[in-house]
């Protein structure tokens, strides 16, 4: 079953036994899976992506592009200069260098981590500096095709569930994974339909249903 397949099934899947889920999915459409290749390339785009607008971080993508950073040697050459001109701060500077090196040096053996070893790929990712909670799911959700991820962090994701449950508050990081625990084995499929969700009612790019 490729991803788009199993984005499909598990949608049909929670649309036949939550209401919310079903009414979600007739108003907003089928979302499309995101999908990137595992690597290094993802891992930088992941960490672009944090903390800063969906056009931000497609215009600091487009600069790393040019200059070739999408290869980690490439990337581990670049000087403070060259990386705050493509539009790095300090700290994603530090991140993307750590996360180099220990590609390079096999340290994160990426080839070697699946969507079928959850446990394994999280702790191999989050031991990288400033790869946390958010980054290693949002990559084992698109690059390791893992059907069972709810980030939980994702401010968009969880304003997503506010408006699906008709809530008053956005829940937090903990009452979000509460209620995502419902959707289990399905919770990636949920997340793809809430940031859908998310951009229809608001209109605003959102780094899981934008490319």
């Amino acid at each position: 079953m490729n991803r788009e397949q199993a984005l499909e099934a598990g949608l049909t899947a929670l649309a036949a036994h939550d209401a919310d889920i079903a009414a979600a999915l007739a108003e907003a459409g089928a979302p499309e899976p995101r999908i990137l290749e595992p690597g290094f390339a993802a891992l930088i785009r992941i960490i672009v992506g944090q903390q800063v607008s969906t056009a931000s971080a497609a215009a600091i993508l487009a600069r790393l592009t040019a200059a070739g950073g999408l290869d980690p040697r490439t990337f581990s050459g670049f000087d403070d200069a060259a990386l705050g001109a493509i539009g790095f701060s300090r700290a994603k500077m530090r991140y993307g260098r750590a996360l180099a090196e220990r590609v390079l040096d096999g340290r994160l053996p990426l080839d070697r981590l699946t969507g079928d070893d959850s446990q394994g790929a999280h702790e191999a990712l989050v031991a990288v500096p400033g790869i946390g909670r958010w980054t290693a799911e949002i990559y084992r959700m698109f690059a390791l095709g893992d059907p069972d991820v709810f980030p939980s962090g994702d401010v968009a994701l969880r304003e997503g569930i506010r408006m699906l449950r008709g809530l008053e508050a956005r829940p937090d990081i903990a009452g979000s994974d509460t209620r995502s625990a419902a959707w289990t084995p399905h919770r990636s499929a949920a997340a793809h339909l809430l940031w859908r969700l998310y951009r229809v009612r608001r209109g605003v790019a959102v780094f899981g249903a934008d490319r």
